[in-house]
């Protein structure tokens, strides 16, 4: 039945959800290691690395996200596998931020908690998306 729509509106919506709040968990996270570089005594060696890990996220949240739309609008599954791969990396980075940067504050694990339960919500939506499309 050709007439069946697959594509996800709940994925779409979390989708568009976690673009915006990713530009609010941008802007906190640099202000925050801003803010501990003045503050605490942090390491140089330690600064750049922190930094990085944050340009890096942001550099893969436009592809993620544009995949992330694009397969689920066209119901195709070969761009939201790759939108699902570029998740695992954001997770990893996020990992990063949460657990191994060099000041972790309570407002850091706010932020990394709510980012990564909505990429674990997001990838469950898109395997379940995906398995619509194949099958």
């Amino acid at each position: 039945n050709n007439s069946s729509q697959l594509s996800s509106l709940p994925l779409h919506i979390l989708l568009y959800v976690n673009g915006v709040y990713y530009i609010f968990y941008f802007l906190a996270t640099l202000a925050m290691i801003i803010y501990k570089s003045q503050v605490f005594s942090y390491p140089d060696d330690f600064l750049a690395p922190d930094l990085a890990v944050l340009f890096l996220m942001a550099i893969l949240e436009v592809p993620r996200l544009y995949l992330g739309f694009k397969g689920n609008l066209t119901e195709a599954e070969a761009p939201l596998g790759l939108s699902l791969g570029l998740t695992v990396g954001s997770v990893l980075l996020c990992v990063y931020l949460l657990l191994w940067q060099s000041y972790v504050l309570w407002a850091d694990v706010l932020l990394n908690a709510v980012l990564l339960a909505a990429y674990g919500l997001e990838s469950g939506l898109k395997v379940t998306a995906i398995a619509a499309f194949v099958s």
